[in-house]
């Protein structure tokens, strides 16, 4: 979180439109933080995009138009995210972007992003400052009620700010189950 990750998907999706390529960008439905219809970044840079339930809705909405498809908040989607990135390279040529969050807040693999990041042509691992330190952050620091929250706590939840923080690895915090 706060690393740049949607900035940096919006720098190459603007730099696939002025190039007059066809874009289409996809997020998941359940994220509906800045809007429905589009993506923005906690900066406020935003473009428009598909919201989505399912991954395969991505390969019938693409449908053979784009030659570029841009996916944000990939760790959201099911497993069969993997196979779509696959089919829209392999079977149509399309130049695909993925961007997504490699740990949930446990610091542990988050969805299919292993997956994706072993079968990228190029993975830029972007890093945040940690918000107590200022060293760069690899971590998501889950809040709840301003505490970190418990390692059994839901996977899943959308939110900014008022929710997650920037950590370094030495200042990440879980809680133990039941805590």
């Amino acid at each position: 979180m706060f690393c740049g990750k949607t900035e940096e998907l919006l720098r190459r999706v603007r730099r696939a439109i002025i190039a007059r390529q066809r874009v289409k960008v996809f997020k998941p439905e359940i994220d509906d933080r800045y809007g429905i219809q589009r993506i923005t970044s906690h900066s406020g840079q935003s473009v428009e995009a598909i919201p989505v339930a399912v991954s395969s809705d991505i390969l019938a909405l693409a449908n053979g138009e784009a030659t570029v498809v841009a996916i944000d908040e990939a760790q959201f989607f099911d497993d069969g995210i993997v196979a779509v990135a696959h089919s829209l390279a392999d079977d149509y040529g399309v130049r695909v972007i993925i961007a997504g969050l490699d740990t949930d807040f446990r610091g542990e693999p988050f969805g299919a992003m292993p997956r994706l990041l072993s079968i990228a042509e190029e993975v830029i691992k972007l890093q945040a400052i940690c918000v107590v330190c200022g060293e760069p952050a690899s971590r998501t620091q889950r809040l709840v009620n301003g505490q970190p929250a418990a390692y059994d706590d839901p996977i899943i939840m959308v939110g900014a700010r008022e929710s997650y923080e920037a950590r370094c690895r030495a200042h990440h915090e879980v809680l133990a189950s039941g805590s």
